[in-house]
C-alpha cells in the first residue's frame, strides 16, 4: 500500500503541549484521591513510578503529617470492603498484615467494623446454595466455600449447621 500525503492545503496538526513532571507529593496524592493506601503500599508504588526511595518515605510522612494518609482510615476500609466482598476475618486480617499494619492497628479496623461475621457467611451460604441444606455432601461443600473464603470454624458451623466432627 502507498503512502498518501495529505493535501497542501490541510494544517499539520499542533504539537501536543507535553505535560509538567509531576512531583512525589503530587504522585502520592493523585493515589490517595482514587482509593486509601498504607504507608507501606503508597512508598512502594512511588518507588514504582521513579521516585527515590528515601524520598518517597519523606513524601509518605507528609501525607501523614498532613492526614492524607492513614494507616487507620486504610484498614477500616478494606475490612468493609472485603467483608461486603464475602471474604471472611481470617482472610482479611492475612491481607491486612501484608500491608505493615502492627497488631493495635489492625485489631481497632476489626473492633469498628459493624457488621456480623456470621451472617455474612450465611448469606453467602444462602446466595451459592439455595435451599436447605439437609445432604451431608451439600454441607461439606458450602463449609469447604466458606473456609476457602477466610472464615472460621464457628462461623461456618453457624452457616452450614455442619460440624466435620460428625463424620
Amino acid at each position: 500500500m502507498a503512502w498518501i500525503d495529505p493535501p497542501e492545503d490541510e494544517a499539520p496538526k499542533p504539537a501536543r503541549r507535553k505535560r509538567p513532571e509531576l512531583t512525589p507529593g503530587q504522585r502520592a496524592l493523585s493515589l490517595l484521591v482514587r482509593r486509601e493506601h498504607s504507608r507501606k503500599e503508597l512508598a512502594r508504588k512511588l518507588t514504582a513510578r521513579g521516585v527515590e526511595k528515601e524520598e518517597a518515605q519523606a513524601t509518605v510522612e507528609r501525607m501523614t503529617a498532613e492526614g492524607w494518609q492513614s494507616n487507620d482510615r486504610f484498614a477500616e476500609q478494606l475490612v468493609r470492603t472485603r467483608a461486603n466482598n464475602g471474604q471472611g476475618p481470617l482472610r482479611v486480617r492475612a491481607e491486612l498484615s501484608t500491608h505493615g499494619l502492627d497488631r493495635e492497628a489492625v485489631a481497632m479496623a476489626f473492633d469498628s467494623y459493624d457488621g456480623d461475621w456470621s451472617e455474612n457467611a450465611r448469606d453467602l451460604v444462602r446466595r451459592r446454595f439455595p435451599g436447605v441444606l439437609d445432604d451431608r455432601a451439600l454441607q461439606r461443600k458450602a463449609a469447604e466455600f466458606l473456609a476457602r473464603r477466610g472464615f472460621t470454624a464457628d462461623q461456618i458451623r453457624a452457616a452450614t449447621r455442619y460440624d466435620p466432627d460428625e463424620d
